[in-house]
């Protein structure tokens, strides 16, 4: 069973037909909130809210752990799972979705495995592509079917938030490789490829990384909910598509 990860400007599909909604309990805590289950043009998906649907919920304060285990739990085998971030590359600006193919990650503090109590084995799993390959094949055939254009590949550059970046910390991420800037793909994906769920993402840019474009001086988030409100119609147009891809 597909999953669909929602971030912010996507605390709901519009294409979903629910048919109901489940409180999961896990050893690692709460999720995000109740796992909402549904047929998405007839394929069985389930929808959970990264940031609660409040959106209450800081980056940094996700149990990621939780809500992996959960959808795990639910029957999922693939995670779509959609963030939107600030654009570093100069081709990747305000309203571009691109699909992203590697992390750099700068996080702190989060739980990042589940296999670290007293009584577990060390466990190291193989993160050289962090994105599933095949789940990405077919996000870029659902958007060609949808007629979404969408960039294949970048590196997606996960901060801890959830203040936004300085310029300088712009300038490093960028030297080191980075093409975009989000708060969430990690631990999310290292954590679904220990529990052996696919994992891909579509990233909406929502906004110039600070210092780069109409981010200059300040960013605008008058601008950001703008840009998000319309990017997220193409990115449900895409998860439409996915059905017959």
């Amino acid at each position: 069973m597909l999953a669909v990860i929602g971030g912010s400007g996507l605390t709901e599909l519009d294409n979903l037909t629910i048919t109901h909604r489940e409180v999961v309990r896990t050893p690692y805590g709460e999720p995000s909130g109740a796992l909402t289950f549904g047929q998405l043009c007839g394929m069985s998906v389930v929808f959970l809210a990264r940031h609660g649907y409040g959106h209450t919920i800081a980056p940094h304060r996700v149990n990621y752990a939780a809500n992996l285990w959960a959808l795990k739990h639910a029957g999922v085998d693939s995670i779509v799972a959609v963030a939107s971030v600030g654009g570093i590359r100069a081709d990747l600006g305000p309203g571009v979705l691109l699909l992203p193919d590697q992390i750099i990650d700068y996080t702190w503090g989060r739980k990042s495995t589940y296999f670290e109590g007293a009584e577990e084995l060390v466990k190291h799993v193989d993160f050289t592509e962090p994105f599933d390959a095949s789940l990405r094949i077919r996000l870029l055939a659902a958007a060609n079917t949808a007629g979404v254009q969408v960039h294949d590949g970048g590196v997606y550059a996960t901060t801890q938030g959830p203040r936004l970046e300085t310029a300088a910390e712009i300038n490093r991420i960028e030297r080191d490789g980075g093409d975009v800037v989000g708060m969430t793909a990690m631990p999310e994906a290292a954590l679904a490829r220990e529990l052996g769920i696919a994992y891909a993402a579509i990233n909406v840019v929502a906004n110039h990384a600070a210092g780069r474009g109409s981010s200059e001086k300040a960013i605008s988030f008058e601008q950001i909910e703008a840009v998000l409100h319309e990017s997220m119609v193409r990115v449900r147009r895409v998860l439409g598509g996915f059905c017959g891809a």
